[in-house]
C-alpha cells in the first residue's frame, strides 16, 4: 500500500511539473487571478458535474450536458494549441480555427464519456495552491464500490477569464496524454493538419 501511494505521489508531482513545462504554449496571465477565483471556478464546474451525474438522465443527455460543462469551464482553444504543439505555430489562422473546432468536439465527447463513469458518485473540492502563473485546485472523486481518486484542475485567466486548461486524473496528465495521441494521429497523416482535423471530426 505504501509503495502504491508513493507511486501515485510521484506520478502527480511529475504530471504537475510537465504541465508547468508546457506553459510556453499558453497565453501568459496578467496574474489577476487569485486562489478564491480559481477555486470558485472549479466549485461551479464540480457542482454542475455532480448535478448531471445525479440526474438519472440518459447517456445521450448526460454527454450533452458534459459537452456544455466543458464549453463553459475549459479553455479549449488553449488546450488545442498546446496539444497540437509546434505545428500550431506554422498553421494558418483558418487551419488553427478548424482544428480547434474539431478538437472541441473530440475533447468533449472523449472526456464527457470519462466523466460519465462518475455517475452514482460525487466530486469534492479539497484545496487550492498557486503553481507558477496558474492555480491547481485539488478535488477527490468518490465512486460507488471503488476507491476514491484525485482529480486536479489547472486554472489560469490567460485567455481573459478564469478557465481550466488541464486536468490531472489519478496522476495522468490530460494535456501530455493528448499531445502524445494527437501527435501520433498527425504523424500517421504525414504531418497534414487538415487531414488531422478531418479525422478528429469523425471521433466526436
Amino acid at each position: 500500500m505504501r509503495n502504491n501511494l508513493l507511486a501515485v505521489r510521484r506520478r502527480t508531482l511529475l504530471s504537475t511539473a510537465l504541465a508547468a513545462a508546457s506553459l510556453p504554449f499558453l497565453p501568459r496571465p496578467a496574474l489577476a487571478l487569485n486562489e478564491a477565483q480559481a477555486q470558485a471556478l472549479v466549485q461551479a464546474a464540480v457542482d454542475d458535474v455532480n448535478r448531471v451525474i445525479a440526474s438519472g438522465a440518459s447517456d445521450a443527455a448526460v454527454l450533452r450536458e458534459m459537452e456544455r460543462i466543458f464549453a463553459t469551464y475549459a479553455d479549449v482553444p488553449t488546450i488545442a494549441v498546446s496539444v497540437l504543439g509546434p505545428p500550431a505555430r506554422t498553421a494558418s489562422p483558418a487551419q488553427l480555427r478548424a482544428f480547434t473546432e474539431a478538437f472541441r468536439g473530440y475533447f468533449a465527447a472523449k472526456y464527457g464519456r470519462r466523466f460519465r463513469e462518475f455517475v452514482g458518485g460525487s466530486v469534492q473540492v479539497n484545496s487550492t495552491r498557486a503553481v507558477r502563473s496558474f492555480f491547481e485546485v485539488i478535488t477527490t472523486v468518490n465512486l460507488r464500490n471503488e476507491a476514491p481518486f484525485e482529480l486536479r484542475w489547472l486554472v489560469s485567466d490567460g485567455s481573459g477569464r478564469p478557465l481550466f486548461f488541464n486536468l490531472i486524473i489519478a496522476g495522468v496528465n490530460l494535456m501530455i496524454s493528448e499531445r502524445t495521441e494527437i501527435g501520433a494521429m498527425l504523424e500517421a497523416r504525414g504531418g497534414n493538419v487538415d487531414a488531422l482535423t478531418q479525422h478528429l471530426r469523425t471521433l466526436a
